[in-house]
């Protein structure tokens, strides 16, 4: 049964719409019509329409109590619609039991999300999964319904990380609608150096967030990936300051900017999603590859003194918008422990006074909302775990001292704190110090920002939402065309030795399987050992004609995934097998397949310590370490043999830099996609389109380079050359002519100053 919703138009102003049983009635002033929010018959400044978001959410923010300003502070933990426990998770629950036996929608909402909304005066929800577009519009009612039937009426802020990426069973089919327009990877959007591609990206996703009832993105992760080795890096934009700032400004803009009717007050409005940058101020310099989400990996280290540029995405994109809006309305900083750097005190990025107070808020002069990442106040778990809390250099503090450490550095919101307990304590803690007038101003100011991003994107006038509009706009054919278009934009070919690509339609193809190791996700979902289709059979019978065996075959299409030796997983840098034996735990990340010895890594590592460590050295130099899919090579190699002089095209899905010299020469062509998108590349493979992607980051000689680089230096690597002597660097790749030489490549293939 759907919410009862009624509306109200205003002459010449915007639509109000409020739930019937919410305790809203509509006040008359001037003839206009403006929502009692309070439910008390009183016209206040903050129900007014007319004006401006500042003076609305300054009004506000004076109105609520210590309690309330607490609650907006909260970000929840991860939501899933309809709930599931997990252990990372927590439990949930419907009635008391689960959603299907308590025989409610899947829309419903959980008793967790009742009581932290209730309780809690949490405001700001994290969805993570839907199982529809018109589920997801339904579920937001029902949390804007329970919002504005409590005091004051304050909607819910609904965000979400990137969820436009695609799946190795993806099909695109010109004129027919999907689940929500699928795009190339951050990284596979660097890879067309087209900023105006990225820029309809912004406009095309934000309209389908908007109509899933996501008005704020945590994103776009504009880090300066300098480490080749982060499980990260395919989230950016890559390692090239000015292009990834140019990309920041247009992803942010597009975001935000609303036009014409859906614009309520520069450039804010209905279509607006205000951009959270992440991650302040550039989480791409992790030393050893080794990523902050765990203890073992909790340091950013600058052997190379370039911390600098690692605020250029910030500094001249991210809060240097073209449109109306002009910066991004939220900034996330990182887990990490930016190790030596100005200010003095080697604390996790959300805690440094000098980093939010000093450099971002002083020095660059950003009042927009500060918000933690995720779990930062939460005590550390095992080394080697990330499901547990972040509190990277305070870790001898309580938790109301931790929330009062990062109150005091600058940052307005807790990210994964659904209970705003510790930020009271933390309030009291101010008191006993400031005073009482120093630290009400201190969380007013907060509340402020806060409710500001609320009142831009006009929720407190119509938080609700049309299931059934949400169903057309989400994954409509013309969003799933420009998706699919920037994806097939976004394939490298790397080599097409004596032209070997295109192959002719119909030509009989042979394509392994895929081998999928036995595997436990960062959600907890485990996978057994198996083989599966590397790409749907009935999607490569639309191109060629699939054949069983390489004797059957004209042509053999391998797939290989970016060797796994740097994702959320016990290889990302840490082993707890070797601190059994007696060694210290850390290991090489490697990217290449075969089994790799840290040969050059260094005797002594740049940063160290941990309370549960009784050493300071992490150096991993002269172990092994052996990535869990060496099969894709192997496999590779295999056809090979078996094909003998007929042709073998590598397909490879990098997550980012990887070493191709093991089988470069085996291979007659090498396509690179970032992310997995089979579809776009048989478009390529039989020539329906033509290449145009360039590689956004550089291809190693080998390891050793990749252990002699500096994590905080872009572009000071040795690149491989392969069989056809090309050099695989930033700004190379292939068309059916040869190699590119455009404008882009004039423009960006340069190393910036």
């Amino acid at each position: 049964m759907e919410l009862n919703v009624l509306s109200k138009q205003n002459p010449g102003g915007p639509l109000l719409k409020w739930a019937a049983d919410s305790g809203v009635r509509l006040l008359e002033k001037d003839g206009l019509y403006f929502k009692d929010l309070a439910k008390d018959g009183v016209f206040y400044p903050y129900e007014d329409w007319r004006l401006s978001s500042d003076e609305r959410a300054a009004d506000l923010a004076a109105r609520l109590t210590i309690d309330q300003i607490a609650g907006l502070m909260l970000y929840s933990k991860h939501q899933f619609v309809p709930g599931f426990t997990a252990d990372y998770f927590g439990t949930v629950t419907y009635n008391g039991t689960s959603i299907q036996q308590a025989g409610l929608p899947v829309s419903a909402l959980s008793d967790q999300q009742k009581e932290f909304i209730t309780n809690d005066f949490l405001r700001h929800v994290l969805v993570v999964a839907v199982q529809s577009a018109g589920d997801s519009a339904r579920w937001n009612n029902n949390l804007q319904q329970l919002a504005e039937s409590l005091e004051w009426g304050i909607p819910i802020s609904i965000s979400s990380d990137p969820r436009h990426g695609t799946t190795v069973t993806f099909e695109f089919d010109a004129g027919a609608g999907g689940d929500i327009s699928h795009w190339p990877e951050p990284l596979g959007l660097t890879a067309t150096f087209d900023p105006q591609l990225v820029r309809r990206f912004g406009e095309i996703a934000s309209k389908e967030y908007r109509a899933l009832g996501i008005n704020t993105a945590l994103s776009p992760q504009i880090d300066l990936s300098t480490e080749p080795r982060w499980s990260r890096y395919l989230g950016s934009f890559g390692e090239h300051s000015s292009l990834s700032a140019e990309l920041a400004e247009a992803y942010c803009d597009a975001f935000q900017t609303s036009e014409g009717d859906s614009e309520v007050e520069d450039g804010w409005g209905y279509e607006s999603v205000n951009a959270m940058v992440k991650h302040w101020p550039g989480g791409g310099a992790v030393e050893g590859g080794r990523d902050a989400h765990f203890p073992c990996g909790k340091y950013s280290v600058y052997p190379g003194n370039n911390f600098k540029e690692h605020l250029i995405p910030f500094t001249e994109g991210a809060f240097k918008l073209k449109g109306k809006t002009k910066q991004a309305s939220a900034v996330m900083p990182y887990y990490t422990i930016v190790y030596g750097q100005p200010g003095g005190e080697n604390v996790g990025c959300s805690y440094s006074k000098y980093l939010i107070h000093d450099l971002l808020r002083g020095e660059c002069h950003y009042d927009g909302v500060v918000c933690t990442d995720w779990s930062i106040t939460a005590d550390e778990g095992p080394i080697e775990s990330m499901y547990s809390g972040k509190c990277w250099g305070v870790e001898h503090l309580t938790e109301p001292e931790r929330c009062y450490k990062v109150l005091m550095a600058g940052v307005d919101q807790f990210g994964g704190l659904n209970e705003k307990k510790n930020i009271i304590a933390a309030y009291e803690i101010g008191v006993k110090e400031h005073g009482e007038e120093f630290m009400r101003k201190r969380f007013q100011d907060s509340a402020r920002r806060l409710l500001r991003n609320i009142f831009r994107t006009g929720l407190f006038e119509n938080p609700y939402l049309v299931p059934e509009q949400a169903d057309e706009i989400v994954g409509c054919p013309e969003y799933m065309q420009a998706g699919f278009d920037a994806q097939v934009k976004s394939v490298v070919m790397l080599k097409n030795k004596d032209h070997v690509l295109p192959l002719a339609e119909k030509t009989k193809l042979y394509v392994p399987k895929l081998h999928v190791p036995e595997n436990t996700d960062w959600m907890g979902i485990h996978t057994l050992d198996h083989w599966e289709d590397a790409i749907s059979p009935a999607l490569l019978e639309k191109y060629f004609t699939l054949v069983e065996t390489p004797e059957e075959a004209d042509a053999a299409l391998c797939v290989l995934r970016q060797p796994n030796g740097a994702g959320f997983s016990l290889q990302g840098g840490y082993d707890v097998a070797d601190r059994e034996k007696g060694g210290n735990g850390y290991i090489p990340v490697s990217l290449q397949y075969r089994p790799y010895t840290a040969d050059k890594a260094r005797e002594h590592s740049i940063a160290g310590g941990d309370p549960q460590e009784d050493f300071i050295n992490r150096s991993y130099k002269g172990k092994t370490v052996t990535v869990n899919n060496e099969q894709d090579l192997d496999t590779l190699l295999e056809t090979r043999r078996k094909m003998g002089a007929k042709p073998v095209i590598a397909c490879v899905s990098m997550t980012a830099p990887m070493v191709m010299s093991e089988f470069e020469k085996e291979a007659d062509a090498i396509l690179a996609t970032f992310g997995n998108l089979p579809q776009a590349l048989l478009e390529i493979v039989s020539g329906r389109k033509e290449p145009s992607g360039l590689l956004p980051l550089q291809i190693p000689e080998n390891m050793d380079t990749v252990e002699e680089q500096y994590e905080d230096v872009p572009f000071d690597m040795v690149c491989y050359v392969d069989s056809e002597n090309h050099t695989y660097d930033f700004g190379y790749g292939l068309n059916w002519n040869g190699v590119i030489e455009d404008e882009r490549v004039r423009k960006y293939a340069h190393r910036p100053e």
